[in-house]
């Protein structure tokens, strides 16, 4: 089992922080759970009402690329599984719908990279 640990290890070591986000979140979807969230000091009966009142699915907008267009199309190419010239296109046609249905926490993920690339990003 450490053997099998070690070359984990080993491949999450190669790979980028956008693989290794994308990563994250299929674990999450997998086994349905949340590794952003701290846990320790929620009141239970605050996060079921709150639950209630919170949208569960979002939309990702591209608004602005800013001034790295090559990182975020990297970024985009990266999130959407798509080509170097889709992504491309993508970023060019800005303001863009990239995603649609998101769950919470994979809108605030793509956002957060969008925006540390200089993207200008909203979520609906």
């Amino acid at each position: 089992m450490t053997t099998n640990k070690n070359k984990i290890i080993e491949e999450l070591s190669k790979m980028s922080l956008t693989e290794i986000n994308d990563l994250i979140i299929m674990i999450e979807k997998k086994f349905s759970i949340c590794l952003n969230k701290n846990i320790d000091n929620i009141d239970n009966t605050e996060v079921n009402d709150n639950k209630d009142n919170e949208k569960k699915l979002f939309n990702i907008k591209l608004i602005n690329i800013g001034n790295n267009k090559i990182s975020v199309i990297k970024n985009i190419r990266s999130i959407l599984n798509l080509g170097l010239k889709e992504s491309k296109e993508i970023v060019e046609s800005c303001p863009v719908l990239l995603k649609s249905d998101l769950n919470k926490s994979e809108a605030e993920s793509f956002k957060k990279i969008l925006e540390d690339s200089g993207a200008s990003v909203i979520l609906e």
